[in-house]
């Protein structure tokens, strides 16, 4: 054995700076899992609370509602900027923002406690909302924070930590740890980096023990045994797989669009009183939740895992309704994820194709309407199926999902060029530019030239 090999192990062995960043990160990764069990035990007690307040009236969400998404956005607007909206968007431009202080505009401890409390109140007043893509938010602050507390190398923080902070939150939130390796790589880096993936797969076995050890191994979704017979059944493959695409294409389009600028007088309202906008979407949750018998509020979890296992009611058109109340709520600007809610979706939609395919297992359709749902939204077949998999402990449909994921997300493309992610992303990335251009701008216009009297206003940025 060389010298050089001898210092190699030596250092890799023996060094207390690496000792000290492993720590960090193994800390951090506990942290991140156990915030992600807190912040569902949290989500699972607004869904009980929303729904004795629905028990005791269904008209009370028309007043509850409005006034509460209303509360939801001043409060993000003016304690927590940078909270609003899915979380993952944020993190994809934080991995492309150089200066750190700009990064912690969009990461910080700040914003992961704005983005716990606000996106639980959200769902407590009825928002179609997840907790899966706050809790990626959550988890690359948490590490990113770490990450300059002892401060690692460069390298490290933009891709290390907080793609395992990011990843980890994602195998927390969902009980899936490969969906949670899948997941940063495909859609949060769109690459595989040598030097980060160890720090991924670290944080990952971590957090998902953590969960395990809290909560113990369940599927989130349930079990279900359906398999889908190699014959005419997989017709169900292409319908969910083109259907899905199609849906998932569209809502991403909506949610691009509210982003960027809602046309007409609707704009208007958004940009110049974005207050009273987030209570008129308020109002129409409420409307949309009268229509569905009160199963369009919240995460969706319970009415997907119903459709799935056969032993609820929900109305025929749930699938469309969820997808307006999801759209709506994120149309608002509070905080909130998509994951949950777009499955819910395509369990929906699932159930309506299954009815009019007898010969197909329902079962297994809802499954492929999940995948292909889900793989329309984001555009991530490889997550998709893996995530649809690991939810329900059902691999006997492993190819089924893999072919229906990767028509959904060829489909959408045709629809939506852009993934929802990428294009939220370069909007926040967009945002950050024009507040660092505007603090420029106002330092150079504190420097008036002798003989001059002029004055220069700089608007910020729209929100």
């Amino acid at each position: 054995m060389t010298f050089v090999a001898l210092k190699r192990i030596r250092h890799h062995w023996f060094s207390p700076q690496l000792w000290l960043r492993r720590v960090v990160l193994w800390g951090g990764a506990i942290c991140v899992g156990s915030i992600a069990i807190v912040f569902a035990m949290g989500a699972d007690q607004a869904n009980i609370l929303l729904h004795r307040m629905v028990a005791y009236s269904p008209y009370l969400p028309l007043v509850v509602t409005p006034a509460g998404l209303a509360l939801a956005v001043y409060v993000t607007r003016r304690l927590f900027p940078g909270a609003e909206g899915s979380g993952i968007p944020q993190v994809i431009a934080a991995l492309q923002i150089q200066e750190d202080k700009l990064r912690g505009s969009v990461l910080s401890l700040r914003i992961a406690l704005g983005k716990i409390v606000v996106t639980l109140f959200a769902l407590l007043v009825g928002a179609a909302v997840g907790r899966e893509g706050p809790t990626v938010q959550i988890g690359a602050s948490v590490m990113h924070a770490l990450g300059r507390f002892v401060r690692f190398s460069r390298q490290e923080t933009e891709k290390g930590l907080i793609l395992a902070g990011g990843a980890a939150g994602v195998a927390a939130a969902f009980n899936t740890p490969l969906a949670g390796i899948v997941f940063a790589i495909e859609e949060m880096s769109r690459s595989f980096e040598e030097r980060t993936s160890g720090t991924i797969l670290t944080a990952v076995i971590i957090a998902g023990i953590t969960s395990l050890a809290v909560i113990g191994d369940y599927p989130y979704f349930g079990h279900t045994a359906a398999v889908l017979p190699l014959d005419i059944a997989w017709i169900a493959v292409i319908v969910c797989g083109a259907g899905g695409g199609l849906a998932g294409g569209i809502f991403s389009r909506l949610i691009i669009a509210s982003s960027t600028g809602l046309p007409w007088k609707i704009g208007d309202l958004k940009r110049n009183r974005p207050i009273l906008f987030a209570a008129a979407c308020g109002l129409v949750l409420a409307v949309l939740g009268l229509l569905s018998g009160s199963t369009t509020y919240g995460t969706g979890y319970h009415e997907a895992r119903s459709v799935l296992e056969g032993d609820g009611q929900v109305p025929a058109l749930y699938g469309v309704l969820k997808l307006l109340a999801t759209a709506v709520s994120y149309a608002s600007g509070v905080p909130g994820g998509l994951f949950s809610p777009s499955l819910a979706v395509g369990a929906g939609f699932g159930a309506n194709i299954s009815e009019i395919m007898p010969y197909a297992p329902a079962g297994a359709v809802v499954l492929l309407g999940m995948a292909g749902y889900f793989a329309g939204v984001v555009q991530a077949p490889i997550t998709s199926f893996v995530i649809v998999i690991e939810m329900t402990d059902n691999h006997q449909l492993a190819l089924p999902l893999m072919a229906t994921a990767l028509v959904a997300a060829g489909t959408s493309r045709l629809i939506c060029p852009t993934p929802i992610y990428k294009a939220l992303s370069e909007g926040f990335l967009s945002r950050t530019k024009s507040t660092k251009a505007s603090e420029a701008s106002g330092k150079a216009a504190g420097k008036v030239p002798a003989g001059t009297t002029g004055e220069t206003q700089v608007k910020p940025p729209a929100a």
